[in-house]
């Protein structure tokens, strides 16, 4: 299993590989984005557009998401 984890700005992502193969998740093949609040007990939120054919595209879903989240809490 490949996980890819980064906080900024009081949010957490995570990249999962996920595979009908192997150990681990099991989901459609491809890389899977979440985020969630790190001042709220939340569960994680699926990044729209996962899973990803490539991890550069969930990272950048990551960074757009970054971007939108910050820009709400500034309230734009």
């Amino acid at each position: 299993m490949e996980i890819w984890n980064a906080s900024s700005d009081g949010f957490s992502f995570v990249i999962s590989y996920e595979s009908r193969d192997g150990l681990g998740f099991h989901g459609p093949p491809g890389y899977v984005a979440s985020w969630r609040s790190l001042s709220q007990n939340t569960d994680a939120i699926r990044v729209a557009g996962s899973p990803f054919k490539a991890f550069a595209e969930a990272e950048e879903a990551c960074k757009a998401m970054l971007g939108y989240l910050t820009k709400k809490l500034d309230g734009e």
